[in-house]
């Protein structure tokens, strides 16, 4: 085997095939094939994709062999992925594939039956179907890869669209430079062998689920795609599967604990926990490291802009709540490599606290539409610096503490309010478990709406807590409990939805003194 493959991301593929080459690449439900079996099909699919001229192939497909071999199978082309979902929007898919100019697209059952719609009125594409059909590619033995193209360090790997929850989706270029540094850095810190077994709870269309494909794959490891039905028992899931690799949002934690399975030493084969894609509360990751107390739990951050992720924080019950702001858990220091400025309110940089901006060769080389990065990037010292719209306080150390969005502030009465406090205020409520606060335009102006879940709590009690901690001004003048906060498809919570919701409750109730709806 050539093994001179540059920065290529494949190269992960190529060393786990080294390492395991019987072992299972990937494992949904009973479909289990080894290295050495999706390496062959992969060279196979790469053939044809290959040969029809595509240098962008859309993996239109759930998580299967499908969508894993086609991933691999478009890298080994020399081309750059864009995972696409079958059961998305059609104009939101159509917008994708025009924007991200595939030619080809590898499908799956659900995906080529959604794929008319979506190229109707379009320019031609070659699909590839494993399940066959008229105008499908056709691979052929004799036209299958020997080897993967070779690809530079600025070529893209992938092309993925940010979430679009305002407005349309932004496409960014990861290349292979950028995940070559990414890999080496992670493969630096963690100790992963070909014995681990990884989950993978993230859809193959959001960053986070390239750390998990490609670090299983680097170290030889079976990755495990995670189904929602796992979730009624995680830890009997993870104890079947011998998953010791834990990835995802930590919207699971909550999950778990509301069946009750989140309890003491219920996850003893969990190695490490990590978690990233929203705020991780000190509570949660207590209650993780309690169920899974021989796993290394670390909080994650990083924007697609700047490759997966791009700082870590490693959790430590003596010491990390002292840190926290709001109880989130640290974010952690930057990856080497990369630097930082802080921005204050005039874009000016700041010391201590402020915009976090970064710089380093995780940064993508930019968005596919120029014209999306006009108020993203910025150039100082020379150099591109990605604005994240993220607010950080920078420790004397050099660690970061996260603070809320930027666009997370509103103005309630001339104050500045922080949802993210509101909502650590709430949390504090005795029968609140969760909570979410959104800004809503009343006819008095802004105001705040508070969901939350656990106990129904009358909402003059929740003001009465609130008051202990929050200026009068800002205190949520409405309430609503929910069973369980709504995630958005990348298990986030969901708070544009929330916002939608709220604006609906208070057109049906009119204006009130705190109300409580439950449902």
């Amino acid at each position: 085997m050539n093994t001179d493959t540059g920065p290529a991301l494949y190269a992960r593929f190529l060393r786990g095939l080294e390492r395991s080459p019987d072992v299972p690449a990937f494992e949904v439900g009973a479909e289990a094939p080894s290295y050495a079996q999706t390496h062959r099909r992969a060279l196979l699919w790469a053939g044809a994709l290959a040969r029809a001229g595509a240098r962008t192939v859309g993996v239109l497909a759930g998580k299967g062999t499908t969508a894993y071999t086609g991933v691999l199978a478009a890298l080994y082309a020399g081309a750059a992925v864009v995972p696409l979902r079958p059961d998305f929007p059609p104009d939101r898919t159509r917008w994708m594939l025009a924007a991200s100019g595939a030619t080809a697209v590898v499908a799956d059952r659900a995906g080529a039956a959604a794929l008319p719609e979506l190229t109707a009125g379009g320019g031609p594409v070659a699909v590839l179907a494993p399940q066959g059909g008229p105008g499908t590619l056709a691979p052929e033995p004799g036209h299958a890869l020997t080897r993967p193209r070779p690809v530079g360090p600025g070529d893209p790997a992938f092309l993925l669209f940010t979430s679009g929850s305002t407005g349309r989706p932004k496409g960014v270029t990861v290349t292979h430079g950028g995940t070559d540094h990414y890999f080496r850095l992670l493969d630096e810190r963690y100790d992963f062998g070909p014995g681990d077994v990884f989950s993978q709870t993230f859809d193959l269309n959001f960053d986070c689920a390239l750390f998990d494909m490609f670090c299983a794959w680097g170290a030889g490891a079976r990755l495990v795609a995670v189904p929602p039905g796992a979730y009624r028992d995680l830890p009997a899931f993870l104890a079947e599967r011998r998953v010791t690799v834990w990835f995802s949002t930590p919207s699971a934690i909550g999950l778990v604990r509301r069946t009750g399975r989140l309890s003491a030493a219920a996850m003893p084969g969990l190695r490490w926990s990590f978690f990233a894609g929203e705020a991780l509360q000190c509570g949660d990751a207590a209650d993780w490291e309690r169920a899974a107390p021989g796993s290394v739990l670390e909080n994650l951050y990083g924007p697609t802009e700047l490759t997966v992720t791009v700082t870590a924080h490693r959790w430590a019950a003596d010491v990390s709540p002292h840190r926290a702001v709001n109880g989130v858990v640290p974010v952690g220091t930057p990856h080497p490599g990369h630097d930082i400025v802080l921005l204050d309110e005039e874009g000016r940089p700041t010391t201590d606290e402020g915009e976090l901006c970064v710089t380093g060769p995780q940064l993508t080389p930019g968005y596919l539409d120029p014209d999306d990065g006009r108020d993203r990037f910025l150039r100082l010292d020379t150099r591109v610096w990605y604005r994240t719209g993220d607010r950080v306080r920078r420790l004397a150390d050099g660690e970061l503490l996260y603070l809320g969005r930027l666009d997370a502030q509103v103005q309630v009465h001339g104050l500045r309010v922080e949802l993210a406090e509101v909502d650590h205020a709430l949390r504090a409520c005795p029968g609140v478990e969760e909570a979410a606060t959104v800004g809503v335009t009343t006819d008095s102006g802004t105001g705040l709406f508070a969901f939350y879940t656990g106990t129904p709590v009358p909402p003059t009690e929740l003001a009465r807590g609130l008051r202990r901690t929050l200026p009068e001004a800002v205190i949520p003048r409405h309430y609503q409990h929910v069973d369980t906060l709504p995630l958005n498809p990348n298990r986030k919570v969901d708070r544009s939805g929330l916002a939608a919701r709220a604006g609906e409750v208070l057109a049906r109730r009119g204006p009130a003194v705190p109300e409580s709806s439950t449902q």
